[in-house]
């Protein structure tokens, strides 16, 4: 379980940022079912399988700070035998898991005052957090419409739009990423997850950047939705992923190159707020 949550995190066959922390978080509990001469050994390949889901994607702030947690949790109990390590791993994830998904839920819900009753929002990429705001502000009366980005060239943008779809009095729109500016003056407010937020710097899906200095070139605000785990400062540093070529280009390039970064840097300054679990601050 552990090397195919690695090879999922590596092909981003799971998009949100959340997600993948809990995801990897549980594939950990694999080990329990291994077995092991001592509690060092165990504490070595709990560290060396939690290094590997690390680096599967070294830009999620999340699934880094969780796997470090897990692991210090487990280093610093002090267990005497491999069982009761195995007990404290076991304690560890359903934590960490516990945090992750009470972080996700409560950002939500502070973000629930920056949405009111027919709303036109513009969303881009997919993320779980912003999806469960939306939800629960229809779920509680309110009829939103919602603009998509398509969220090229993974086109994550889709699977958002067909999950809005499902939602009671939620109306959503699929737009290729280019059309934003077409569409932001009629929006109310851009709704945005986050990978994570660096200094004074916005880390997201690519496409991000574009969309937040259109948006403040036509006077939208917007909100960025997040746990405040995603808020990092000393001892992380984000790492860009260059993904393969043929995500953009399936035929060969001849005599060119093709660039295809995963994510991109938006300054902050850009932002109108950023929603967390602790509450709402100017960036």
């Amino acid at each position: 379980m552990i090397d195919e949550t690695v090879e999922e995190i590596r092909e981003m066959q799971t998009h949100s940022s959340s997600v993948v922390a809990v995801k990897a978080a549980t594939a950990l509990e694999e080990l329990c079912a291994r077995e092991f001469a001592s509690v060092e050994e165990f504490e070595r390949d709990l560290e060396r399988n939690s290094s590997a889901l690390r680096r599967a994607n070294t830009s999620h702030a999340s699934l880094v700070t969780t796997q470090r947690a897990i692991v210090s949790m487990v280093a610093d109990d002090g267990s005497e035998t491999v069982e009761e390590a195995k007990d404290r791993l076991r304690a560890a994830v359903e934590e960490v898991v516990e945090q992750v998904e009470t972080a996700k839920r409560r950002a939500a819900g502070n973000a629930l005052e920056f949405i009111d009753d027919g709303m036109t929002i513009l969303t881009h990429d997919y993320s779980s957090t912003v999806l469960e705001a939306i939800e629960r502000a229809a779920a509680d009366g309110a009829y939103l419409d919602v603009y998509v980005t398509e969220a090229r060239p993974r086109y994550l943008g889709r699977k958002t739009a067909r999950t809005l779809a499902a939602y009671d009095r939620v109306d959503a729109h699929l737009v290729v990423d280019g059309a934003c500016g077409h569409f932001l003056p009629e929006c109310d407010r851009v709704f945005l997850g986050m990978d994570c937020i660096v200094g004074d710097t916005l880390y997201n899906r690519v496409g991000t950047f574009p969309l937040a200095a259109t948006a403040e070139e036509v006077g939208v605000p917007v909100t960025v939705v997040g746990s405040s785990a995603k808020l990092v400062g000393e001892g992380f540093r984000f790492e860009n992923d260059f993904r393969s070529p043929s995500e953009v280009l399936l035929e060969p390039a001849e005599g060119f190159s093709v660039e295809n970064p995963a994510y991109d840097a938006t300054p902050t300054d850009l932002l109108d707020t950023v929603v967390t679990d602790e509450g709402v601050r100017e960036p």
